[in-house]
């Protein structure tokens, strides 16, 4: 069963910065595109940042120069550095793998909160 497992949430002051870990098993995450979205309750899902088997990397306008995505093929993990941040980053923030091709996947961890304090 394909499992992603995020951690490093926690309580920040504004301006501090986090570090989210999303360590997946039964899939090999250098052949995915690996993404991080955030979820308010009563808000659309957002994308934060991906990043693709191919190293290209895209940023929501809102993140834009504070995150920065990255992965660890070795251990098999995908990274959010998180600096500058504020409290409107406050969410419940979710791993994503997706394949494409003939054989699509797609994939979802539970999450980690991220609250950030005025």
């Amino acid at each position: 069963q394909v499992q992603l497992v995020e951690s490093g949430g926690g309580l920040v002051q504004a301006g501090g910065s986090l570090r989210l870990s999303c360590a997946a098993s039964k899939i090999i995450v250098s052949i995915y595109t690996m993404a991080w979205y955030r979820q308010v309750p009563g808000k659309q899902r957002e994308l934060v940042a991906l990043t693709t088997n191919l190293g290209n990397t895209m940023y929501a306008d809102s993140v834009k120069g504070r995150f920065t995505i990255s992965r660890d093929n070795a251990k098999n993990t995908v990274y959010l550095h998180m600096n500058s941040l504020k409290p409107e980053d406050t969410a419940v923030y979710l791993c994503n793998a997706e394949r494409g091709g003939t054989n699509p996947r797609h994939y979802w961890g539970q999450g980690t909160q991220v609250t950030v304090s005025s």
